[in-house]
């Protein structure tokens, strides 16, 4: 069972054997921010969080962060991102958002910002009120999956960089996998790296992941898990 933590009035976070999700409150809606890995029940335990209507959204539709997805009818997410989702046996209606779109919880408006590289349709979401940045996978100081089907690190690079624009809307990253928070600056660190991949300056080790091989490149502030060229 997941460990839950309060992070304020309105926020909690929970913290599922290495990947984590959240709960965001308004004052009409809450929105449940991924289910992650082992929490089938992740819509239930929200709801003893909560007396508010519960609406889920999805930064991407990896294996790990889909869990408890069953709950819902529906569930936001980049169309970009619909066939990864069926592929790993997500259910329910996909309910489109895009960069641009504001999902308001009433007074906490959530700003989808679009980042594809990790996966095709990754996202992330601004939560203006608390002036932090939800990132999904695709920035965080654990280990960045960038091998298989569905990654593509030039488009990883481009989001990083694109990311880089809406730094002034937020204090802190609050991202799935390793330390939480984590601070902005990680944004250009993760750039520096991947570029550094990209261009063979970098020596990746043989490891293997679930099965599958893959060049894990370790950095001071992150890994990257990439293909073998």
């Amino acid at each position: 069972m997941a460990e839950i933590i309060r992070v304020n009035d309105d926020t909690w976070r929970f913290e599922d054997d290495g990947v984590r999700f959240f709960l965001f409150c308004g004052t009409e809606k809450a929105a449940l921010i991924d289910t992650g890995m082992k929490v089938p029940d992740a819509k239930k335990l929200a709801t003893e969080l909560t007396d508010l209507p519960i609406m889920l959204i999805n930064t991407h539709a990896d294996p790990d962060h889909i869990s408890g997805n069953a709950a819902f009818d529906a569930v936001y997410m980049s169309p970009d991102e619909e066939d990864n989702y069926r592929a790993n046996g997500g259910t329910g209606n996909v309910i489109p958002v895009r960069e641009g779109d504001v999902i308001e919880l009433g007074g906490r408006p959530l700003h989808i910002v679009d980042i594809p590289g990790h996966t095709p349709g990754s996202i992330a979401i601004i939560d203006e009120k608390n002036r932090v940045l939800v990132s999904g996978d695709s920035v965080e100081d654990g280990n960045i999956f960038m091998f298989g089907e569905r990654r593509d690190i030039d488009k990883y690079i481009e989001s990083m960089r694109h990311l880089l624009k809406f730094t002034e809307q937020f204090d802190e990253i609050y991202a799935m996998h390793g330390s939480f928070p984590v601070k902005n600056d990680l944004i250009e660190k993760l750039i520096e790296g991947a570029m550094r991949i990209k261009a063979g300056k970098e020596e990746g080790t043989p490891v293997d992941v679930f099965g599958k091989s893959a060049l894990f490149y370790k950095f001071p502030y992150a890994g990257f898990l990439c293909d073998i060229k």
